[in-house]
């Protein structure tokens, strides 16, 4: 895989035997969490950022660099009544559905590159392309084309981030309790959300640029030390890997899995440290109900991620900066939704059941928070944590303990390699989702939010049916868990009654 990376040289060493391997695979937890916290703080801007771009009944027009005064509002070409909210939603589309064709073909580049360069590069990119959308303020662009581009570019590049941390954290972790240790490390998105909401806030009724301009410092400044000190695997630095053993249930692992390992043999499987494809990903039973339950549970995260903070501001007639601030509320439940999904789904062995329960609390909240969300600053706050909780949760769990989970199923035969494609599998097929839901909520805002809600809590239901068929699965081996355990208590009562 390659050498020490520089940075870890220079550090003082470690000394050897258990202490050493824990000291990195906390190092590697801390780091990749503010690695992809930093994704998610350079791609919040946008959402922030759009309340300023339009502003309806607006009648100041943009005006030069050197002549504002912050009190000017809109931004061409983003500044017309008809068509605003759509055109803003061009941005999304372009981003996003760059992100996803990008993520399929990031799982495939992770798996055949150094994942240190790949990520590194990745993340300098990221920086780039984000800081070029500021410096369309500062250069006085008003050119649809140059914002879309921009976009475009950037979510190719973004695309780098999931497949490398999750294989990164995969090669360092075994699976006990991974979907707490997963919840708590997932926390990385809302906390990046919630940053850069406040950063991006902080410039949005001045200089918008500098939402954008900050952000890309950050993580290009964090793609230099990963260049530095990341180590994917723990040979690089002379570690045992992790056991990989069978993990908790992974959703279809009953009677076609076993059908499955039977019917191939080591000649036919894939080795240790070979790529596997695309089709060989979707043949590992769950990845396909998974993947289409993410495709709907993703586009209902994203719109609320790009969309949220311009309908609070609407609803709720505030500024941009403090519909921004109040929509990071929806991270903060966001956060606690992950880690209890996380914690449930490993103390009942029931991933698909887990991501279902909240999936089916989470359509009526949307309800309820449409409805009621504007009608005090208490309600709204009250509701924002409890909609973040049950939104978050599902999409938080598949997109990390499921995705590892199915990444190292024992159909791969232990293989390596195999992580970061169906990672991105899972994760690019949950992407196109999150292209569709921004670009619906665009169009149809123009007409009414109540129907953007419509259409969310409709994708919440199609999330959940995706998952019946595992839900029935996993009710089934619950069944045959509690009947072998009825039967090993008879036992034990008969050898007690023998005894005696």
């Amino acid at each position: 895989m390659g050498r020490e990376p520089l940075g870890i040289k220079c550090l003082p060493s470690i000394s050897h035997g258990p202490s050493r391997n824990i000291a990195y695979k906390v190092f590697i937890l801390v780091f990749t969490f503010f690695i992809y916290m930093s994704y998610h703080l350079s791609r919040k801007p946008i959402s922030i950022v759009k309340s300023r771009l339009y502003r309806k009944n607006c009648s100041i027009p943009a005006v030069p660099v050197g002549e504002r005064n912050g009190t000017e509002c809109d931004w061409a070409p983003f500044d017309h009544d008809d068509n605003a909210s759509t055109l803003l939603g061009s941005l999304d589309l372009a981003y996003l559905f760059a992100y996803a064709v990008g993520m399929f073909c990031s799982g495939h580049i992770a798996e055949r590159m150094n994942l240190r360069y790949f990520l590194s590069l990745g993340m300098i990119l990221s920086g780039a392309f984000t800081a070029a959308f500021g410096f369309g303020y500062f250069w006085n662009i008003h050119t649809l084309y140059f914002y879309i581009i921009v976009q475009i570019l950037g979510g190719l590049v973004q695309s780098t981030g999931w497949p490398s941390v999750v294989t990164c954290v995969g090669n360092w972790y075994g699976k006990g309790k991974r979907g707490l240790i997963m919840g708590i490390w997932n926390s990385h998105t809302s906390v990046g959300n919630i940053l850069g909401s406040l950063i991006a806030g902080i410039w949005v009724n001045t200089a918008w640029g500098w939402s954008f301009v900050v952000p890309g410092i950050i993580i290009a400044s964090l793609g230099v030390l990963v260049f530095l000190f990341m180590a994917p695997e723990p040979s690089i630095v002379d570690c045992p890997e992790p056991p990989h053993e069978q993990g908790q249930v992974e959703p279809a692992e009953a009677e076609e899995t076993e059908a499955l390992i039977k019917k191939g043999n080591e000649a036919d499987g894939p080795k240790r440290n070979e790529a596997v494809t695309i089709w060989r990903a979707l043949s590992i039973p769950g990845v396909i109900e998974f993947s289409l339950c993410l495709f709907f549970a993703k586009l209902v995260s994203y719109t609320f991620l790009f969309w949220l903070p311009k309908y609070i501001s609407n609803k709720g007639s505030f500024d941009a900066q403090k519909a921004g601030d109040l929509s990071t509320l929806m991270d903060v439940g966001g956060i606690f939704g992950g880690i209890i999904a996380g914690v449930v789904s490993d103390y009942t062995r029931g991933r698909a059941t887990t991501c279902v329960v909240m999936l089916a609390l989470g359509a009526p909240m949307m309800f309820i928070y449409n409805a009621y969300g504007s009608i005090d600053m208490t309600h709204s706050v009250c509701l924002l944590l409890a909609l973040g909780f049950l939104v978050n949760g599902p999409y938080s769990l598949i997109t990390t303990a499921v995705s590892a989970d199915l990444g190292t199923h024992k159909s791969l035969k232990g293989n390596a390699k195999a992580l970061a494609t169906v990672t991105a599998v899972i994760d690019g097929t949950g992407s196109v989702g999150a292209a569709v839901g921004p670009l619906l909520a665009g169009v149809i805002s123009n007409s009414n939010w109540n129907n953007v809600f419509w259409m969310l809590i409709a994708s919440d239901i199609f999330a959940m049916v995706f998952l019946i068929r595992l839900v029935y699965k996993e009710i089934k081996l619950w069944r045959l868990v509690g009947c072998s355990q009825e039967l090993d208590d008879v036992a034990i009562q008969i050898q007690k009654d023998n005894s005696l």
